[in-house]
C-alpha cells in the first residue's frame, strides 16, 4: 500500500468516525471536532483544482492502455497547466518513469498510487517541515508580513489575529504600511472588529511606527505582534533598505525578533506568484508563505511549486472568506483533499 492509500485510510475513518461521535454526544474531544473541520476545509476548498487537474488525471487511465511516451507528454501537460511548473514536472516525470521502469509497473491504478507519493515528495523531500510559527510562550513575538498590494495580506494578519485570540494569546496590531492611502485605517477597523490592540500613524516613517508599537507591546507584554508594510516591489533596492530598517529597529528592542517574516501571496496569480516569491526571498529573509485564495483556483498545484522552485514551507492557507478559513498548512490534508477521488 502506497502512501496516499493509506493517508487516505486514515482520513476517511477519522471523519466519519468524528462525525459519528459527533452526532452521539456534544461533549466530544474539541480538538477532533477541529480536525474533521480542517479535513473538510481542505476537500471542500480543493474542490476546483480537484475537478480540473485530478479528473483530467483520471482520464489518462482511460485514455491510455499502457503506458508510453504520449501518455507521458500528456501527463507533463496537465502538471503544467496545474502550475506546478516546467522544470519540477520534468525532473518528476524523469523520477516517474524511473520509478514505472525498474518497478516494471503497467496497472494504472498503483501507477496512480505512485503519481501521488511522488508529488507529495515534491514538497516534502528529506525535510521534516512545520506549518507552525516560531512563537515562544512568555516572551514578545513579532511576525512581519510582506507582499505585493492585492495579495490579501491585511485580511491575512487579521485572520491570523484572530486564531491567536481564540487560542489565548495578547496580540497587537501594527500598521507599518504608511504608504498605501488607507492602508492604516483599514488595519485600524479589523482590530477594533477583532478587540485586539491597534499601534499605528500614517504621519510618521514606518519604522518609526513600528518602533513605537513595538516598544508599547515589549512594555505591556503582548504575547504577539503582527506587522503590516507596505506592498512595493518596484524598486527592489529601496525596499530592501526599508525592511533592513525594520528588522533593525525591531531587534533592538525584542533580540532575535521578528521570529518570522511571512510573505503573503495571492494562489490565483499563478507563476506570478512564484515570480514574487523569488523577488522578496532576493531582498529579505522569508521564513514562511501565506497562500490565500486557494480555493479560488483551479490550479492548486502552486504549494509544490513554491515549495520546489523557491524552496519556502507554506505556513496558511486560505481556503475560504470566513476569519476561520485561513488555516495551518498540512501536506497530508491537502493530498488527501486535492486527490480524494483520484
Amino acid at each position: 500500500m502506497g502512501f496516499f492509500s493509506k493517508i487516505k485510510n486514515i482520513f476517511n475513518k477519522e471523519v466519519e468516525e468524528d462525525k459519528k461521535e459527533i452526532n452521539v454526544e456534544n461533549n466530544v474531544n474539541e480538538e477532533q471536532k477541529e480536525e474533521v473541520k480542517e479535513i473538510e476545509k481542505y476537500v471542500e476548498g480543493l474542490s476546483k483544482s480537484r475537478d480540473n487537474f485530478v479528473n483530467k488525471l483520471s482520464l489518462l487511465g482511460i485514455k491510455y492502455t499502457k503506458i508510453s511516451n504520449e501518455f507521458y507528454d500528456e501527463l507533463e501537460e496537465i502538471l503544467i497547466t496545474a502550475d506546478i511548473g516546467v522544470n519540477t514536472v520534468m525532473n518528476f516525470v524523469d523520477r516517474l518513469k524511473d520509478r514505472v521502469k525498474h518497478e516494471n509497473i503497467t496497472d494504472f491504478e498503483y501507477l496512480k498510487e505512485v503519481i501521488v507519493d511522488e508529488l507529495f515528495m515534491i514538497y516534502v523531500g528529506n525535510d521534516l517541515l512545520s506549518s507552525k510559527l516560531n512563537i515562544k510562550d512568555g516572551e514578545t513575538n513579532v511576525v512581519l508580513f510582506v507582499g505585493v498590494n492585492g495579495v490579501g495580506k491585511t485580511t491575512s494578519i487579521a485572520k491570523l489575529a484572530n486564531k491567536y485570540k481564540n487560542e489565548g494569546k495578547k496580540v497587537m496590531l501594527v500598521a507599518g504600511d504608511t504608504f498605501r492611502a488607507g492602508a492604516v485605517n483599514q488595519l485600524k477597523e479589523w482590530a477594533d472588529k477583532l478587540n485586539v490592540s491597534f499601534y499605528g500613524d500614517d504621519r510618521k516613517d514606518p519604522s518609526a511606527v513600528i518602533y513605537d508599537g513595538v516598544k508599547q507591546a515589549k512594555d505591556e507584554k503582548y504575547d504577539l505582534v503582527l506587522v503590516d508594510t507596505a506592498g512595493r516591489l518596484q524598486n527592489k533596492a529601496n525596499l530592501m533598505k526599508e525592511l533592513e530598517k525594520m528588522n533593525r529597529v525591531i531587534g533592538e528592542i525584542l533580540p532575535g525578533n521578528p521570529v518570522e517574516t511571512l510573505l503573503v501571496i495571492d494562489a490565483t496569480t499563478g507563476q506570478n506568484g512564484i515570480t514574487q516569491a523569488k523577488s522578496f526571498k532576493e531582498i529579505t529573509n522569508i521564513t514562511g508563505i501565506v497562500l490565500t485564495k486557494l480555493d479560488g483556483t483551479a490550479k492548486g498545484g502552486i504549494v509544490l511549486a513554491i515549495k520546489e522552485l523557491v524552496d519556502i514551507p507554506v505556513k496558511f492557507v486560505g481556503l475560504g472568506e470566513k476569519e476561520t478559513d485561513l488555516i495551518p498548512f498540512d501536506i497530508e490534508k491537502y493530498i488527501y483533499g486535492l486527490f480524494k477521488e483520484f
